[in-house]
């Protein structure tokens, strides 16, 4: 009787060759070369380097190597390195609840040496020479003595060159060294003290120096201006720490490629952090995602990393002081805060556990160093903004240019009598008449802790588009009247409502409302929310509702807009429970988008107070559903541009 072939019904259960099982495994660990790279770069931060450069050839087809100035391995250390389960990091059971190091399973150099052509030297500072050992396909070739300074250097050559199923698989040499990268990428922001390198194909493409911390970091990966739409955060909730930086609702992406989230040191992804991070933005349109950098520090036992074979995503013990700790930090930091106390002038990014506060200087400089705030810095000289006028016709001949000191020196800045916002009271200030040419002192904030986007304005005028050129200590923005005031009323609405005050206005007529009768289901499910928050809504029966009153705040709204808005909103939300006072929140979006809409152009006078009740407002830069109020281009941006000395 022949025996059925394997994989077919009756076949004999056989235990597979060592080789093979490795094969097998290494498919968990290795996916691409970028695997390779993580599992080597994990290695080196974990045996204590300072310096660590990585060299790829083909986007790692042909060359993966790491070199690490750690504290190296002896020989008999060397040789147990490529085993399977071989590992410094874990001794038994109960050291996997307390993981504090990157690596621990030890199958990560097993596997690659079973799918590679494997060349690992070492050796102890201690030593006189170094171990260099050979596996070609899991296969031991060579151990010998070799010269090799302190430190490990491990290269990887011909991935899945013994796997032709699994090569065939591999992308692009473009796309697998996107993923390299990717990798080098995150690792570098996840541990600024580390020196790192990356070679490619023979062309340096970072060569990064030890950072004083994570701010040092980031500007040597993305530039001197990239923390320009950030602000940072750093608090404390018990034994969790929530530190880094959150761009600005401005600062979007297509996907969730810009947030980079790291547990303990670990680049790592958590559905509950990420969860967290779109509950503490404001909506943002067409599907964007902000752009952050979230450090998690919390103890080893409460968090479980055994969930991945690659280590990628991570379980929390306590998934709600997790999600509550994040939440509150970036909610804190964009301004929708928890008390938090705020810096002069600027936000209040400093948490309870988070060392001295960082300040903010204007809409786009953020004072972003650790330690006290650092002091203003006077602004290049602004020249004077000049009114439009028709352009004339050419003049006949061209006429020689005045020499450069026979020009007039622009006005300095201190000379400018720009509106003093630090401490304005909202709409409460008095405006002149004519505020395009006149410079006015609008009194005090109620808000005085708001996250300003500046702290000096002056209103130049308002474009033929309908957008409002403001100029500030640091530059100018360009303001969405309408985004501005629809975030204001939106402000002032929730304001009351969670303080329970009920400033309505009657209407001299009342004013009806037939809606559809989903909508006035929905309506008719959030009448105690209406009524708390200044809405004098009456069922009127047949899906008929009677408005008599509205908040003080949407005097000139329509009725039935405001109705029909406030359902489609409710249907949108679906059952949301992330946030304590999501019910006003919905109310309060849909009120002000619907005022808004319904309202006539805002004049000089009114724009004005608009604008210093926005710089009052906890978030500023956006309108309750995602759209931007402002795009701001600080002066230095200016001077780059036109090739100016900063």
């Amino acid at each position: 009787m022949s025996t059925p072939p394997p994989g077919t019904p009756g076949a004999p259960i056989r235990v597979l060759p060592e080789t093979v099982a490795n094969k097998i495994a290494a498919g968990e660990v290795v996916e691409r070369p970028a695997s390779v790279e993580k599992e080597l770069l994990e290695n080196a931060i974990d045996a204590g380097a300072r310096r660590i450069d990585v060299t790829v050839t083909a986007g790692g087809r042909k060359l993966v190597a790491v070199a690490d100035d750690g504290c190296g391995m002896g020989r008999e250390d060397a040789l147990l390195a490529p085993e399977r389960q071989a590992t410094s990091k874990i001794r038994d059971v109960s050291d996997i609840e307390n993981i504090a190091t990157l690596g621990f399973r030890g199958e990560a150099l097993a596997s690659i040496a079973s799918v590679s052509r494997f060349t690992l030297r070492t050796r102890r500072a201690a030593d006189d020479a170094g171990t260099e050992i050979r596996i070609d396909g899991g296969v031991l070739r060579d151990v010998r003595d070799c010269g090799a300074a302190p430190g490990t250097v491990i290269e990887v050559r011909d991935l899945f060159y013994n796997v032709p199923a699994r090569r065939a698989f591999l992308r692009s040499f473009q796309t697998e060294l996107a993923h390299v990268r990717n990798v080098f990428l995150v690792h570098a922001i996840a541990h600024p003290d580390v020196a790192f390198s990356l070679t490619c194909d023979g062309d340096p493409l970072h060569r990064l120096a030890p950072a004083a911390d994570l701010r040092g970091r980031l500007q040597d990966l993305f530039g001197a201006s990239a923390l320009d739409a950030f602000v940072p955060f750093d608090r404390t909730a018990g034994p969790i720490r929530v530190h880094g930086f959150a761009g600005l609702p401005s600062n979007t992406r297509g996907d969730t490629a810009g947030q980079y989230v790291f547990v303990n040191g670990r680049p790592a992804t958590a559905p509950v952090v990420q969860a967290a991070i779109r509950e503490a933005y404001p909506h943002l349109p067409q599907g964007r995602k902000p752009v952050v950098f979230l450090f998690l520090d919390l103890p080893p036992e409460e968090v479980d990393v055994n969930v991945h074979p690659t280590k990628r995503e991570v379980r929390f013990r306590s998934l709600g002081a997790v999600r509550d700790a994040v939440l509150e930090t970036l909610l804190e930091a964009l301004g929708g805060g928890v008390g938090g106390a705020p810096c002069a002038g600027g936000v209040g990014a400093g948490g309870s556990g988070g060392g001295a506060p960082r300040c903010q200087d204007d809409l786009g400089g953020f004072s972003i160093g650790s330690g006290a705030a650092a002091a203003p810095q006077p602004p290049p000289d602004p020249y004077r903004p000049v009114p439009f006028e028709t352009v004339p016709a050419p003049a006949p001949a061209l006429q020689p240019s005045p020499p450069p000191e026979a020009l007039p020196p622009p006005p300095r800045a201190d000379a400018l009598p720009f509106a003093d916002v630090s401490a304005s009271g909202g709409s409460g200030g008095e405006a002149p008449r004519s505020v395009a040419s006149a410079y006015y002192d609008p009194g005090s904030y109620d808000n005085p802790g708001a996250t300003a986007p500046w702290t000096k304005f002056r209103l130049v005028g308002t474009l033929s588009s309908g957008y409002a050129l403001l100029e500030t200590a640091g530059g100018y923005a360009v303001v969405d009247p309408s985004a501005a005031h629809e975030r204001v009323i939106y402000e002032r609405l929730l304001k009351d409502a969670v303080a329970r005050e009920t400033p309505a206005q009657g209407l001299l007529l009342p004013q009806t409302a037939q809606l559809p009768p989903v909508d006035a289901a929905r309506i008719r499910s959030m009448m105690p929310v209406l009524e708390e928050m200044g809405f004098g809504v009456e069922d009127f029966g047949g899906d008929t509702f009677l408005v008599r009153s509205l908040p003080d705040a949407l005097s000139g709204a329509a009725a039935k807009e405001l109705l029909e808005d406030t359902a489609r909103a409710i249907e949108e939300a679906g059952p949301k429970k992330g946030k304590q006072h999501w019910k006003e929140e919905l109310v309060a979006a849909a009120a002000s988008r619907s005022c808004v809409r319904t309202r006539k152009p805002l004049s000089d006078r009114e724009l004005t107070a608009i604008l210093m009740e926005l710089a009052a407002c906890k978030m500023p830069y956006a309108t309750p559903g995602g759209r931007p109020t402002m795009i701001f281009t600080s002066r230095n941006d200016l001077d780059r541009r036109f090739g100016r000395q900063t």
